[in-house]
C-alpha cells in the first residue's frame, strides 16, 4: 500500500496566485502588490510574503470600495477635497441662520393660520334659498373656496358641519356651504384643513381650505422606505439617512438663510456642497471612487452656476412669475428673486448630477478591474461610450420632468393658440427653458469630466502599484482578487 504526499498549496518563497478561467493557475496581474489589506482580510486574513522574504500581516474590511493603493493619489485627492470640505464647514458656520424671521401674517395662500378638522355632518339644502338669505353671513355659514354662489332654482348644495380638532378652539364647530360646481366635495368623516382668520367676525373665522392628506402620503412614504431597504439593504438604509440629512439642511439652513437676507446663490452653493459631500460619502463610502465622483459633481455644479448667472441676467429673468414668488417678494422685499431662481437651478441639478457622476466613475473602475492593462485613453473611450447612452436618457428625463410640471401652463397656451415664439418668450416659460438647458449642459459636461478624472486616477494607480499582467511569470497556486 502506497501513500502519496501532497505538496503545500504555495511554496514558501512564493505568494499565492488567483485561479483563472477553466481552472488554470494564472499569474497575479499586480504581482505581490495585488495583496492589499482589503483583499487579504476579506477572506479571513492571513500572512503574506514580501519580495524580500519577510512576512507581512494584513487587516481590513471587505465591504465597500477601497481607496487607491497609491499613497501619492490619496494625498492628491485629500489635498483637493479636505480644503473644499473645510470651506463648506466654514460657509455653514458663517451663513448659519438664527431661525426664520418673524412677520405679520398676510392671510393669503400658505401665509395664514391653519388647523386640522373633521366633517361631522353633511345635509342637502337648496342653493337658491341659502344664497338668497345671505349665504356666508347668515347663520355663521361660509361658502367653500373654489366655488361660486349658485342662484339656479333646484340646484342642491351641501351644508357641512365641521369640527375643529386642533388649536385653542378645539371642539368648536362651524358650518360651510358647498356649491354643486365645486371641485372638492365634502363628505361626512372627511379629515380637512381649515384656515383661521382672527380679524374676521366670530362666526366666519374658520373656513375649509383643503383635504388632510397626511395618512395616504405617510403610507406612500413608508412603502417607499421599505422598498429601498429591501432592495438596497444597508446601502438603502444609508440612502434614506442621507435623504433625511438633505431635507434637514434644506429646512434648517438653506431656506432660513435665504429668508434672513443672505445671498441665495452663496447659500445654495454652500448648502448643495454640504448635501453632496454627506450624501455621496454616506451612500458610497469613503474611497477614491467616491472622491472622483465628488470632484466631477463639483466641477459640473460650478459650470451650472456660471451659465445660470450669465443667462438669467442676460434674459432679464426676475424670478417673480407666479403667486408664490409674488407673495415671497411681498413679505420679504430684500430677497433677490433672480438669485433665488439661480439657487433653485443649482439645487435642482444636484440630484441628477450625483447619479451621473457616480455611474460614470463606477463604470470606469469596473472596466479597469476587467482589464487592468487598459491605458487611461482606452478607459476614457470605453467610459465615454457608456456615458453617451447616459446623456441621452438623463437629458430626456430632465426635459420631460420640467414639461410635466408645466403641463397645465402649456395647455393654457395651447388653448389661447399662441405661437411657439410667443410662448417661449414669456417669462414664465423662458424661466423653465433656461433652468432646463443650463442644468442639461451641466449634466452633459459631467460625463466627459468625470470619466476623464476616473480614468486618470485608476491608470495612475495601476502604474504605481505593479506591472502589467503579461510581464509577470505564471506561477501555481490560488489567490484572491483585489477589490477597489
Amino acid at each position: 500500500m502506497t501513500t502519496s504526499q501532497h505538496p503545500p498549496p504555495h511554496p514558501p518563497s512564493e505568494p499565492p496566485h488567483r485561479r483563472g478561467p477553466g481552472g488554470r493557475n494564472n499569474p497575479d496581474p499586480q504581482g505581490v502588490h495585488d495583496f492589499t489589506e482589503e483583499s487579504w482580510d476579506s477572506h479571513g486574513g492571513g500572512h503574506g510574503h514580501a519580495p524580500g522574504g519577510g512576512n507581512g500581516h494584513s487587516h481590513a474590511h471587505s465591504h465597500g470600495p477601497a481607496a487607491p493603493v497609491s499613497r501619492h493619489l490619496r494625498r492628491v485627492i485629500a489635498a483637493i477635497l479636505i480644503p473644499f470640505a473645510a470651506a463648506v464647514v466654514v460657509g455653514l458656520m458663517v451663513l448659519w441662520p438664527g431661525g426664520v424671521p418673524s412677520h405679520e401674517r398676510s392671510g393669503v395662500g400658505f401665509d395664514r393660520q391653519s388647523q386640522q378638522a373633521t366633517v361631522t355632518d353633511v345635509a342637502a339644502v337648496d342653493c337658491a334659498s341659502v344664497n338668497a338669505s345671505g349665504g356666508a353671513s347668515a347663520g355663521g355659514t361660509s361658502i367653500a373656496e373654489g366655488s361660486s354662489p349658485s342662484q339656479v332654482s333646484g340646484d342642491t348644495c351641501k351644508k357641512a358641519t365641521v369640527r375643529v380638532d386642533t388649536g385653542k378652539d378645539k371642539g368648536r364647530t362651524f358650518t360651510e356651504i358647498v356649491q354643486p360646481d365645486q371641485t372638492r366635495q365634502l363628505h361626512q368623516g372627511d379629515k380637512v384643513v381649515v384656515s383661521y382668520e382672527p380679524s374676521a367676525p366670530k362666526d366666519l373665522q374658520y373656513s375649509v381650505t383643503d383635504v388632510n392628506r397626511g395618512f395616504p402620503m405617510a403610507l406612500l412614504a413608508g412603502i417607499f422606505a421599505v422598498a429601498v431597504v429591501v432592495v438596497g439593504r444597508m446601502r438603502g438604509v444609508m440612502a434614506l439617512v442621507a435623504l433625511a440629512v438633505s431635507f434637514l439642511l434644506l429646512n434648517l439652513f438653506v431656506l432660513p438663510a435665504i429668508l434672513q437676507g443672505s445671498n441665495p446663490l452663496l447659500v445654495a452653493v454652500v448648502g448643495s456642497s454640504a448635501i453632496m459631500l454627506i450624501a455621496l460619502y454616506m451612500c458610497h463610502g469613503l474611497s477614491a471612487r467616491t472622491s472622483v465622483a465628488v470632484l466631477g459633481t463639483l466641477i459640473s455644479l460650478s459650470l451650472i452656476g456660471v451659465l445660470g448667472t450669465l443667462f438669467i441676467g442676460w434674459a432679464a429673468l426676475t424670478g417673480n412669475t407666479d403667486d408664490s414668488t409674488g407673495l415671497i417678494h411681498g413679505l420679504y422685499p430684500h430677497i433677490d428673486m433672480s438669485g433665488l431662481l439661480l439657487a433653485g437651478v443649482i439645487i435642482g441639478s444636484l440630484g441628477v448630477l450625483d447619479d451621473v457622476t457616480v455611474t460614470q466613475t463606477s463604470a470606469v473602475w469596473e472596466l479597469h478591474e476587467a482589464n487592468p492593462s487598459m491605458s487611461w485613453r482606452d478607459l476614457y473611450r470605453a467610459g465615454i461610450r457608456i456615458g453617451r447612452d447616459h446623456i441621452a436618457s438623463v437629458v430626456n428625463t430632465l426635459v420631460l420632468a420640467y414639461a410635466g410640471a408645466a403641463l397645465p401652463l402649456l395647455l393654457l397656451f395651447s388653448i389661447a393658440q399662441s405661437s411657439v415664439a410667443t410662448v417661449a418668450n414669456s417669462e414664465l416659460v423662458a424661466e423653465e427653458i433656461v433652468r432646463t438647458l443650463v442644468g442639461s449642459i451641466g449634466l452633459v459636461a459631467s460625463v466627459p469630466v468625470t470619466t476623464a478624472l476616473a480614468a486618470l486616477v485608476v491608470s495612475a494607480d495601476r502604474r504605481e502599484t505593479g506591472t502589467a499582467p503579461a510581464e509577470v511569470p505564471a506561477r501555481g497556486g490560488r489567490g484572491r482578487r483585489r477589490r477597489r
